[in-house]
């Protein structure tokens, strides 16, 4: 059988339902004004409304629209035409699995069911692919024809919900590549472009080791050796050789920083579910996470004459032990570091002093996340002018730009990284200013 003739099948096989359906007038209607409606409405909001209104607009009966929670599955209610006694009713043992049934509160409630397609890609959790219920009330008992209607009333609200939803879930997976693309070009692309210049240092050490291979074939062919000549030969080979080592472990050192970074932002996992997804483990922050990447931008921070101040506020090294995701909170301190080469000003400090400097350093906060519950911040912090007022609750929105960094190179797009991931690990991000400069900082909840 091929495939139009299963669909004329299909056509067939419903004209005969409806003839069986026998729905009135006034229940086509309600059915055909519910479709038009639904085609229309854009805000899933107003989408709820519509499917309580319907009942009440052509039947007099009032509606309660209840739907599963995104995380426990718990109904809660998105719309009623009353907007009194809104608590999900209750069914008793005997009716957990009885459906549509009336309750005590003389109303007759109905399942919504959602599609088996891509089911599990909802952004609800769903027992039995119940995506919530509606209840119709003041009704003591229907008979079987007006059952049926809103049986299938309820159906066809099931459909465009599931509909709704994962259109909504598709549009929010593709917001997502989206930002995956942009941390992809933030954190590997543009830091990729780093390997140009390791490897254009090393070809030219290369190109100096040929010299000196070339000179001392041309002394051992004439069997000269002269030994002040050797001597500065054999130097400048040192000097090479050592250049080479130190090329080496940059290229090495950068090697090992990007495969992080493609391993983090890579994983099937954040492809899989349209968000940053956690691999969380036990590590030394500073050890483990800020030094590698503060040692990439070092060179950079010299040659821009900014200081470091790096006693991250004197905590031992075995004391800074936390549970996270060190390839996203590696990115989060590339993003910070990133930023204060950008920014950093200097300053007159209170010596008169021409100071341009960056320091990062760590510190608890008591009963951050309430009692009991102690926070540790972490911050980077660099001298320059603040931030204007009008603008600091706006800098962590995807692509917002401060007037201050109009001239320089950037998208917009990294302090929201830095958001995200922070959060994803139970913290805040923020920022503040202090006497000098300019203050970025998250926090956890402290590990026990």
């Amino acid at each position: 059988m091929n495939k139009l003739q299963i669909i004329f099948d299909r056509i067939d096989k419903k004209r005969e339902d409806y003839h069986r359906y026998d729905f009135r007038q006034i229940e086509s209607v309600a059915l055909m004004t519910f479709f038009d409606l639904a085609q229309e409405l854009d805000v899933v909001e107003d989408f709820y409304h519509l499917c309580v209104a319907i009942p009440k607009s052509f039947f007099n009966l009032e509606a309660r629209l209840y739907l599963a929670g995104p995380q426990s599955g718990d109904l809660f209610s998105a719309a009623a035409t009353d907007p009194k006694n809104d608590v999900p009713p209750a069914p008793s043992q005997s009716e957990t699995n009885k459906f549509p049934y009336y309750t005590d509160r003389k109303s007759l409630v109905l399942t919504i069911h959602g599609k088996k397609f891509m089911a599990d890609q909802l952004k609800v959790r769903t027992r039995n692919n119940i995506l919530g219920l509606l209840e119709i009330y003041p009704i003591m008992e229907l008979n079987t024809h007006h059952e049926l209607f809103f049986e299938k009333y309820a159906n066809r609200i099931g459909f465009n919900m599931h509909n709704r939803l994962l259109a909504v879930k598709n549009i929010e997976h593709l917001k997502f590549i989206r930002s995956l693309v942009a941390d992809i070009e933030h954190n590997v692309i543009v830091p990729n472009m780093v390997y140009k210049l390791f490897l254009r240092r090393l070809r030219g050490k290369i190109k100096k080791n040929r010299d000196i291979e070339k000179l001392f074939s041309e002394y051992a062919a004439y069997g000269q050796y002269d030994p002040s000549v050797m001597e500065n030969l054999l130097k400048e080979l040192t000097e090479v050789n050592q250049g080479l080592e130190g090329e080496f472990e940059n290229i090495d050192k950068h090697y090992k920083n990007m495969s992080l970074f493609l391993e983090t932002l890579f994983r099937r996992s954040h492809f899989d579910l349209g968000r940053l997804t956690l691999r969380t483990r036990a590590c030394n922050m500073k050890k483990d996470i800020v030094q590698p990447q503060l040692e990439r931008y070092m060179e950079q921070f010299g040659k821009a004459g900014i200081s470091i101040d790096d006693r991250f506020s004197g905590i031992p090294d075995e004391e800074i032990i936390s549970v996270a995701d060190v390839g996203l909170m590696a990115q989060v301190y590339a993003n910070l570091f990133s930023n204060a080469l950008k920014y950093t000003q200097g300053i007159i400090d209170d010596t008169g002093a021409t100071r341009k400097q960056i320091s990062y350093g760590r510190e608890n906060i008591r009963d951050f996340f309430g009692p009991g519950k102690d926070g540790i911040k972490y911050n980077v912090y660099s001298t320059g002018p603040h931030i204007a007022a009008e603008e600091r609750e706006k800098i962590f929105e995807e692509e917002y730009r401060g007037s201050n960094s109009l001239s320089k190179p950037g998208t917009g797009h990294g302090l929201t990284f830095i958001k995200n991931a922070v959060e994803l690990h139970g913290g805040v991000a923020g920022y503040e200013t202090t006497k000098n400069g300019n203050n970025f900082y998250f926090i956890f909840p402290r590990t026990p």
